[in-house]
């Protein structure tokens, strides 16, 4: 099964400074710059949460 980060924001949506501190987790995880990232939104478009696989494409 592959592993996945999951960030969700401290309060009801995702800040500026939590969203920097996902990329920094997902890149010493070793996520590469052409990953999809999956995103959450709130029902007015903000960020609620965003995943992102670590390790190989297609890895399941």
């Amino acid at each position: 099964m592959a592993l996945s980060l999951s960030f969700t924001g401290e309060g009801k949506d995702m800040t500026f400074d939590e969203l920097e501190e996902f990329v920094r987790q997902a890149r010493e995880g070793g996520v590469q710059g052409d990953r999809n990232v999956y995103a959450e939104l709130s029902s007015s478009g903000k960020v609620k949460e965003m995943r992102v696989r670590l390790g190989e494409e297609g890895d399941d």
